[in-house]
């Protein structure tokens, strides 16, 4: 489907058709007139070329973002070129699409070439840097228990123990996420991990008494054909992201429902809301990459962990958040396997 505009010489609107309405979400008739940098947000780069006739190019190509009036933004691909009739050229043609998924494609294309690259050093690092890691840890374990030391002494021990206990848990963090373990299909009852969670988690230190966790789904079951160990991890990762945005407190709420997929299949959707910082649009693109945290207690997998095992399982993630209002992660997983035991 692609939409469609002539303007006139003054970059005005002359005609706006069907494809192009559904894309932008205006009506031919709002739009004519008007200046069509305003009407598709074109960059400023572009608008410059058609006010000086395309600088003798005949076409140009441009990729940008387009924000719709419900507040979505859309990847735009447009090319612009001159309108020529027979008494000469009277004006710009534009022809675009939405490319939003194509280019979502091409993200988890990265992100799966990157997690291939990632997987064959993972042996190689479990060796070099775990094994050794033990040996010194339990060594400092024995010097500590044998030794007689001073406060101080005792204190930087301690602080010896407590990193290489950080350094241990990246490790596994990092071939958890390059080196997945096969999926053990079974039903799971996503309200009651959703339950099993939220108690974990009042009990842990992530949570603070001004926290509050509330969990909301369907009175009874709900189940899916999943591995269950991988979907708790999902779960965890988000809901510990959750807190962290929120310092001063404020609510998570763990939502669970069975919605039907474009294909009129049903799929198991899990959200994940938090009240705190958010995250800025120029983050989102970037949130599933490894290393890419942004809280100091974390490894920079979470999200990463999360991305692999619910793409694994064929679903999806989608995550709307704005900047000091909160975050939400929609996890979308089909109810009944639809996933290769490879994948």
């Amino acid at each position: 489907m692609s939409g469609l505009v002539t303007t006139d010489r003054a970059g005005c609107v002359v005609a706006f058709n069907r494809a192009a309405e559904v894309i932008t979400g205006h009506q031919t008739a709002a739009v004519v007139g008007r200046s069509v940098g305003e009407v598709l947000q074109l960059p400023t780069e572009l608008m410059s070329a058609l006010h000086a006739g395309l600088a003798g190019e005949r076409a140009r190509r441009v990729d940008f973002s387009f924000r719709t009036s419900e507040n979505e933004v859309r990847d735009i691909g447009l090319s612009a070129a001159h309108l020529i009739t027979p008494d000469g050229r009277t004006g710009f043609l534009l022809t675009f699409q939405d490319v939003t998924a194509i280019r979502r494609l091409e993200r988890e294309a990265r992100q799966r070439q990157q997690l291939a690259a990632v997987g064959e050093m993972a042996a190689g690092i479990a060796h070099e840097i775990r094994n050794p890691l033990a040996s010194m840890r339990g060594s400092i374990q024995v010097l500590r228990a044998e030794l007689q030391l001073t406060a101080e002494q005792s204190h930087l021990m301690d602080i010896v123990l407590r990193e290489s206990d950080r350094l241990n848990e990246t490790i596994r963090s990092f071939l958890s996420y390059a080196r997945p373990q096969p999926l053990l299909a079974r039903a799971v009852d996503l309200m009651r991990l959703l339950d099993d969670t939220a108690t974990l988690l009042r009990n842990s230190p992530e949570v603070l008494p001004s926290h509050r966790i509330t969990v909301d789904g369907p009175d009874g079951d709900l189940i899916l054909e999943a591995d269950e160990g991988q979907v708790k991890q999902v779960i965890w990762n988000l809901a510990t992201n959750g807190l962290r945005a929120m310092p001063d407190g404020g609510e998570l709420v763990l939502r669970a429902r069975l919605q039907l997929s474009a294909e009129g299949e049903d799929d198991a959707a899990l959200e994940v809301v938090d009240h705190g910082v958010g995250i800025r649009p120029e983050q989102l693109d970037f949130l599933f990459q490894p290393f890419n945290g942004s809280f100091a207690r974390g490894t920079g997998l979470g999200l990463a962990i999360v991305h692999r095992i619910v793409s694994d399982h064929g679903g999806e993630v989608d995550v709307q958040s704005q900047v000091g209002q909160g975050t939400t992660v929609l996890v979308t997983l089909p109810a009944r396997r639809r996933w290769s035991q490879t994948a």
